[in-house]
């Protein structure tokens, strides 16, 4: 955070607001003011915008800290959260609200520091990010206004260039022809990462039943707003009570808030055209994106006028059939199998930081595709010419982390030979993928921090530090947030790596995407060992929906493994699935309220007891697991984990 940025501080105990300011003054920032309430910060922001606030989340009057995110989010100004140990409740309604990060009381100088150095890379990186999104976007039209094709093909590649921008789930485009008094609709109903469907009027006939009449008397009666408007979560519910196309979109395809744009046309044959976008989610459309429509109206003005004006049929009502369902899929996604809308954000979320040079920490349980996404990440950044070095970091025996990651010099101890390039040298240029970060010891988590902060490393036995450009990507099945309480991982190390965090959904979040990934790993293991086996039987079908998947997706890519060699015919009939494989209310809330660790714990226990407490081979605990066997054993110790013999 630049020296140079205001910073008011709202919090209502004068003597902790006074030594926060006073520590900040210090180090060069300047305090503009503090606020007790709501109202109070509201009136100092008005008089004097700050370049980023420091929030308590209780104060005094009526409103909250998190009460007033929303105003500072719509104000496009950051905040950092002071919080004593809040419940987990009002903890995740604080996260829903991204701020920069949390001061947890009492306020220590250095965690305060660290803390304003991560909100300015946050706001450099937030304001760099949507400038280069909108400036593509820019570049997008001008190539578009020059490009051929129907009308549903040209609205189409403006509304697919609109996604990063708007991440729409479905967007309906619609221009009303005054002089015919005639609708022309389109709409893109996204179905996977970069493919869409078309959604015209026989489609939506099709998805309601609904015969032609019915459908123009739903359309003439949705009420299109002559301005940005934005309708979420409870406005959207107040929207939809009445019959409206907007009601048929929410009941049929599962919209839950809406954002309209609507186009003011300036070309003979007067008529009016607007976008409309829509998310699954109540707050995937937010007063951000609303903003940004406000700064694309004119451009896009400009473009759908050319499309008009190129469009010789807009005189006639006519809904041809789609000449194209869906496009092609980045093949830096390939392999990863799924679309279902959490998977989709996760991508969307790749897209956003990967072309940046920001740390990116991907959270998730074992075995639900952190690898991949880094890899992905790797492979859609600018330096995927360059060196990708993964590491395992609960693989690596603690006395040899070291040299690994940093190298050493000869004679540095005893067998040190020759000298050795550790893995961020190995690195420079490129991007060190470091798994299970969690797993670091703590001594190694200073060392990584200095190479975060410094940008150099130093190997063992040398004096001399080494430069290297080298981007972070780090991973863990572990709760850092937890880890740090229980003084495990470092704090300053958290804040550095938690920049851009992407959490994997588990299995169980994505059932949808099961059927896709069985089949998947079906097909590949029937082409590797030669076998026709091409599909499951509705009833094993139904066994993996209600399974719990504790393993997540290694776990099915395992099963389905062993069900192939298995099989005696084309069909799979019947799965190998533990015991524990009804999925019930019970059941569920078991899983839910065990942390990572105990369900882990649980899942490695019972894999032992199913091979006999064997861990090496064909048929040993670590093959099914899909992890190494000195993985396992390391795991087993950590755990507590005896093995029966």
């Amino acid at each position: 955070m630049d020296t140079a940025t205001k910073i008011l501080i709202v919090e209502d105990h004068f003597l902790e607001a006074n030594h926060l300011r006073l520590m900040l003054n210090n180090a060069g920032y300047t305090v503009s003011g503090i606020a007790r309430t709501v109202e109070e910060a509201k009136k100092s922001i008005a008089n004097d915008k700050p370049g980023l606030v420091l929030l308590d989340i209780f104060l005094l009057g009526k409103g909250t800290g998190i009460d007033l995110a929303g105003y500072l989010r719509e104000q496009h100004i950051g905040f950092i959260y002071l919080s004593a140990n809040s419940n987990e409740d009002i903890l995740n309604a604080a996260k829903a609200t991204h701020p920069y990060g949390f001061l947890v009381k009492p306020y220590r100088e250095k965690d305060l520091l660290i803390a304003m150095q991560i909100a300015g890379y946050h706001q450099q990186y937030g304001l760099e990010s949507s400038i280069r999104k909108e400036q593509l976007f820019q570049a997008q039209l001008q190539d578009l206004i020059t490009t051929k094709g129907s009308w549903e093909e040209r609205l189409f590649k403006v509304s697919r260039a609109l996604q990063p921008l708007i991440p729409f789930d479905l967007i309906i485009t619609v221009y009303h022809i005054a002089e015919f008094n005639e609708d022309r609709i389109y709409g893109f109903l996204r179905t996977g990462f970069d493919e869409y469907k078309i959604i015209n009027n026989e489609e939506f006939q099709s998805i309601t039943n609904l015969k032609a009449h019915e459908l123009k008397k739903l359309q003439e009666d949705t009420v299109v707003d002559s301005g940005i408007v934005l309708y979420a979560e409870e406005a959207f519910q107040k929207l939809t009570q009445k019959p409206s196309m907007k009601r048929v979109i929410a009941e049929h395809l599962g919209m839950r808030c809406n954002l309209t744009l609507p186009v003011p046309l300036a070309i003979s044959r007067q008529g009016n055209f607007f976008f409309s976008f829509f998310s699954r989610k109540p707050d995937g459309l937010t007063q951000v994106h609303a903003d940004v429509c406000r700064r694309l109206q004119q451009p896009l003005i400009y473009m759908v006028e050319n499309i008009v004006l190129k469009d010789t049929t807009t005189h006639t009502t006519v809904n041809p059939k789609p000449e194209f369902k869906k496009v092609e899929t980045k093949t830096e996604f390939d392999g990863i199998i799924g679309k279902s809308p959490l998977l989709m954000g996760v991508f969307d979320y790749v897209n956003q930081v990967a072309l940046a040079e920001t740390t990116v920490l991907i959270t998730g349980e074992s075995g639900t595709g952190k690898e991949r996404i880094a890899g992905s990440i790797h492979n859609l950044s600018t330096r995927k010419m360059h060196p990708y070095i993964k590491v395992n970091c609960a693989a690596l025996p603690q006395n040899l982390i070291e040299t690994e990651l940093f190298g050493h010099e000869k004679g540095a101890f005893t067998g040190a030979t020759t000298s050795r390039v550790g893995r961020f040298e190995q690195a420079n240029k490129g991007t060190i993928f470091l798994d299970e970060v969690g797993e670091m010891p703590m001594e190694m988590q200073v060392k990584l921090l200095r190479v975060l902060q410094e940008k150099e490393i130093e190997r063992i036995g040398g004096n001399t530090p080494i430069k290297v450009d080298v981007r972070i990507i780090a991973a863990t099945n572990r709760n850092l947030e937890k880890e740090v309480a229980e003084g495990r991982f470092r704090l300053d190390l958290y804040y550095r790596l938690n920049v851009f965090p992407i959490r994997m959904p588990s299995l169980r979040e994505r059932r949808e995407d099961i059927p896709l990934l069985a089949q998947h790993f079906i097909t590949r293991v029937s082409r590797k060992i030669g076998k026709n086996v091409d599909r499951l039987s509705d009833t094993a079908l139904k066994s993996l929906l209600s399974y719990t998947w504790p393993g997540n997706i290694r776990e099915l890519e395992n099963l389905m493994e062993r069900c192939v060699l298995l099989a005696n015919g084309p069909v799979i009939e019947e799965l190998p699935l533990p015991a524990v494989s009804s999925f019930n209310d019970k059941a569920e809330l078991a899983w839910q309220e065990r942390t990572i660790e105990e369900n882990e714990r649980m899942h490695i226990i019972s894999t032992l007891n199913r091979c006999g407490g064997k861990i090496r081979g064909s048929n040993g605990a670590a093959v099914l697991l899909g992890v190494p066997p000195t993985t396992l054993a390391s795991k087993m110790l950590k755990l507590g984990i005896e093995r029966k013999r």
